[in-house]
């Protein structure tokens, strides 16, 4: 008997976006009458953080407090058309809408604040703090607490803005299948350490170093956050989750998910990422998508750590310790 420990290295590019029918968002932001901003979307947040990045991009865009924005998010009954949370597109093309919602929000803004000030609006200035004054005189100022007001009460407008994210249709180039499938791609690298038991088959994975290239990281304590949760997703698909172990026949498959193999916390490697910055030139502020290749770099990584270490290519998932013991006998000259 004897733990064989292994490294293995995979490196993925990850598209951001797709193109069929242009993939569209759109957002819709109002003030209220408190000098707070309210972005509806018909987005969903499936935990990936898309409730605060996309209040970051709004707060950063109008220049006010991340605390006074909130987000209205998953009806699509009444909220503007969204086509999904899928593709790593959340915080690209929701984020390019709000911003584009915020930037015209802000100019009405702008326009109110001047009236009230009685100064030209391309003199005033945000400070980021709940304050607009003119520029180079923060003394001349009015909070945006009362320019809301004053649009609500005084001059009957509405402090509110439009986003629609379009990316225009690529066709194929049908000579080449050439064409622009998405907005952007990201990159990521997987560095994966094993320890495979060559008694049971038993594979460990003892250690996950990685580097993703996503353009500008608007939150990089969630950005990490799903690079863990990500390589979690890539431990399990490559080791454990099934529901044909024994494809076409149902045998030993799972049926329910008390009976569903995942790994549980423990099982979590010790995990060591980096995130490397090249803003991309249509996302907002820089931004591309991680989502969903976090989970995809650590499979191979795995896949070729496991090689390393004991000599066995498996090229089926779940990599199971039955698949590890058969390939260990047929090297040893003992096939089954």
């Amino acid at each position: 008997m004897a733990r064989l420990k292994g490294r293995g290295v995979a490196a993925v590019n990850y598209p951001t976006g797709m193109n069929l029918g242009g993939d569209p968002s759109q957002a819709l932001i109002h003030a209220t009458t408190t000098g707070s901003f309210v972005i509806t979307l018909s987005s969903v947040d499936l935990g990936q953080g898309i409730k605060t990045v996309g209040a970051q991009i709004a707060a950063e865009t109008l220049g006010v407090p991340y605390e006074s924005v909130m987000i209205d998010t998953a009806d699509t009954d009444t909220g503007p058309h969204c086509m999904g949370t899928f593709a790593s597109r959340g915080t690209h093309r929701i984020g390019n809408a709000i911003m584009m919602a915020a930037k015209e929000a802000r100019e009405v803004m702008m326009s109110v604040a001047a009236t009230e000030l009685e100064v030209d609006a391309g003199d005033l200035v945000t400070d980021g703090k709940g304050r607009i004054h003119v520029n180079g005189a923060p003394d001349k100022g009015i909070a945006v607490l009362d320019v809301a007001l004053a649009a609500h009460f005084k001059h009957g407008r509405t402090i509110s803005g439009r986003g629609m994210y379009l990316k225009p249709k690529s066709e194929v180039v049908p000579e080449t299948g050439e064409m622009d499938p998405d907005s952007c791609q990201a990159h990521a690298c997987t560095i994966a350490e094993v320890e495979v038991d060559d008694e049971t088959g038993d594979v460990t994975v003892l250690k996950m170093t990685n580097a993703y290239e996503i353009g500008r990281a608007m939150n990089p304590a969630l950005a990490h956050q799903q690079i863990v949760g990500g390589a979690w997703m890539g431990i399990s698909h490559a080791l454990y989750e099934t529901t044909e172990p024994y494809y076409p026949s149902r045998a030993h498959g799972p049926l329910d998910f008390s009976e569903y193999l995942m790994p549980g916390p423990g099982d979590i490697a010790e995990m060591d990422s980096v995130i490397i910055e090249r803003p991309s030139s249509n996302g907002p502020y820089g931004a591309k998508g991680i989502g969903e290749m976090t989970a995809n770099s650590p499979i191979p990584a795995i896949a070729n750590a496991i090689f390393d270490a004991c000599g066995v290519r498996v090229t089926s998932m779940p990599i199971t310790p039955e698949k590890i013991l058969r390939g260990l006998d047929a090297l040893r000259g003992n096939p089954n």
